[in-house]
Parts: structure tokens; C-alpha cells; sequence
């Protein structure tokens, strides 16, 4: 017979979500998103805000460069 000795894992631990990224002066791309992230959350949509939030932070990071199959 074998014997199965199991214990839980420890919790998960999550730190506070980022700030929301404000656009930055002139773009209007970001104002774009900005406004809809706003409407977004007029609605309650509080899923799109934070896809929009991402949009908004990632939209002016560099791209990182494909790697060649």
C-alpha cells in the first residue's frame, strides 16, 4: 500500500494593479483610448478599460524584434 502525503499550496499573493497610464501630451492616439477608457467605464465595462489601459501603457514601448523561425 501506498502512502500519498498532500498539502495545500500557499496563497497567491498580489500586489495593487498599476496605476492608470495617462496619455501622453500630443498624442492622439492615446487621447483616442483614453476617451474610450473613459466611456468604457461610464458603461461599466470595467474589463475594457483595463485593454485599454494596456493599449495605452504598451503604445509607445518599443517592439521587441521577432525572432526568425
Amino acid at each position: 500500500m501506498t502512502s500519498c502525503h498532500t498539502t495545500m499550496d500557499l496563497p497567491v499573493t498580489l500586489g495593487l494593479p498599476p496605476d492608470e497610464p495617462v496619455p501622453p501630451d500630443g498624442c492622439r492616439v492615446c487621447a483616442a483610448l483614453a476617451k474610450e477608457r473613459a466611456e468604457a467605464r461610464g458603461r461599466g465595462d470595467m474589463s475594457r478599460v483595463s485593454d485599454l489601459n494596456v493599449e495605452i501603457r504598451n503604445h509607445h514601448q518599443p517592439r521587441r524584434k521577432r525572432r526568425k523561425a
